[in-house]
């Protein structure tokens, strides 16, 4: 699952350098843009729990990830974060072994 997780990581990061590009409509970044792209990306981190694997972005909770399936969720499912140590179980919004999710580098994103 580690190349799942990293697979996620550089999705969340082309993200917020797409949202920094202004969705492609900037050719370059100035210092302080790539500076802020680099902050960005080594902020990225991920820690393991006994249920979920939570993803942090700079110190705060981007989401979480189920490390096994439970009676409503599979391995993989991605959930957005209730608060620091809790995902919101409403629902999944993908799956990172199945593929095919979308996030946005703020969090996973709502559901439809």
């Amino acid at each position: 699952m580690q190349n799942e997780i990293n697979t996620l990581l550089t999705e969340i990061k082309n993200e917020y350098y797409d949202y920094m590009t202004r969705r492609g409509k900037l050719t370059e970044l100035s210092e302080h843009q790539q500076k802020m792209v680099e902050e960005f990306n080594n902020g990225l981190e991920v820690t393991e729990g006994k249920k979920y694997i939570k993803v942090l972005s700079n110190r705060s909770v981007w989401g979480f990830i189920m490390k096994d399936s439970d009676k409503k969720f599979r391995k993989g499912d991605i959930l957005k974060a209730a608060g620091w140590n809790a995902p919101a179980r409403n629902a999944a919004r993908g799956n990172i072994i199945d593929g095919g999710y979308s996030v946005c580098w703020t969090g996973p994103h709502y559901l439809k």
